[in-house]
């Protein structure tokens, strides 16, 4: 470990001469202890289930009076998930209680003014963890905001880069997906976007970083922007995302471009066009052949006895159609 420090230690203080004195109250800051060497990004710690892990977090104080800074362990990368039940919980700080130092899941640390102090913790490792990632983080809260510095804690034992693409779907100029780790490993994907139409590719993004890390068993939801979408086509989508370790998948999702306004136009013209016609078809007098007008009406149809012709001068002539009548009716 870069830096290793006593769980019951005291917190180390060390004066900072050159700091101004009119330095602002609020510009304290939290990073992890150096112990001597350069300035880490972030803690890593690495260590078997049922191991005890030790290292320290700096708390600078460049203001003119005292301030006092609260510490917590915290799950998730960014320490913003509450009520820890995974690494967070197995963050412990010293903490005097009734006389006796003890392991504490939070303490508050009054630090002087221009004064920087080390703040010593420890990660107890549970039996029986699973191998792999287990990321977390110390949070430090004083004057109304609150700064966090992550805690990388790796578990021996067999790792697993593993992740899956999902509910891709197209609209509003982005390529919304899905994104799920699951694998034991923390992962930062890497994106491919290729898109083809009914006449060629569209658009063919190279596999490039997400500002992401992921870590196991977590999903998160992103969008890719699309600039330029096609007015009038039938595209085919496909995502592809790589990481460290192996961990590749992909994914795919059809969708269609109609500008339905244009449309609506286009159908409302020809319905209109369809109806004059047939407005006009109907105002047509009758047709060459067709008789004129001061042609005798035709004669109504009248029945006539069984056996006997119809009488002279009637035109009519039986119905075409016959129906039989069963049953009585009243």
């Amino acid at each position: 470990m870069p830096y290793v420090s006593h769980v019951l230690g005291l917190a180390a203080l060390t004066l900072l001469a050159a700091a101004p004195s009119t330095a602002a109250a609020d510009a304290w800051s939290v990073a992890p202890a150096t112990g001597g060497t350069a300035g880490r990004p972030y803690i890593y710690a690495e260590g078997e289930s049922g191991t005890v892990l030790e290292d320290a977090v700096s708390v600078l104080n460049p203001g003119g009076t005292p301030l006092t800074v609260r510490l917590r362990g915290a799950d998730g990368p960014d320490g913003v998930r509450s009520g820890p039940v995974g690494t967070g919980a197995w963050i412990g700080f010293a903490r005097t209680t009734g006389g006796h130092r003890r392991a504490a899941s939070a303490v508050s640390v009054t630090v002087p003014a221009r004064t920087r102090a080390d703040v010593p913790f420890t990660v107890s490792v549970p039996p029986g963890t699973t191998p792999g990632d287990h990321p977390g983080a110390i949070v430090a809260e004083a004057g109304g905001r609150s700064s966090a510095v992550r805690v990388r804690l790796r578990v021996g034992g067999p790792t697993l880069s593993a992740l899956s693409v999902e509910h891709v779907s197209v609209g509003g100029g982005r390529i919304s997906y899905e994104l799920v780790n699951r694998g034991n490993t923390v992962l930062a994907p890497r994106l491919a976007v290729h898109v083809d139409g009914l006449f060629g590719t569209l658009l063919d993004r190279p596999a490039h970083a997400l500002s992401l890390d992921l870590p196991p068993g977590r999903r998160v939801t992103l969008s890719e922007p699309w600039r330029g979408t096609p007015a009038l086509d039938a595209v085919q989508v496909r995502l592809t995302v790589t990481a460290a370790g192996g961990a590749r998948a992909s994914a795919s999702a059809s969708a269609r471009f109609v500008p339905w306004g244009a449309v609506a136009g286009t159908g409302g013209a020809l319905a209109a066009a369809g109806a004059g016609f047939v407005v006009r078809r109907r105002g047509r007098g009758p047709r060459d052949g067709d008789g004129d007008g001061d042609a005798a009406p035709r004669q109504p149809w009248r029945p006539w006895r069984r056996g006997r012709r119809p009488p002279d001068g009637d035109a009519g002539e039986p119905p075409c159609a016959e129906a039989e009548l069963t049953g009585a009716v009243k």
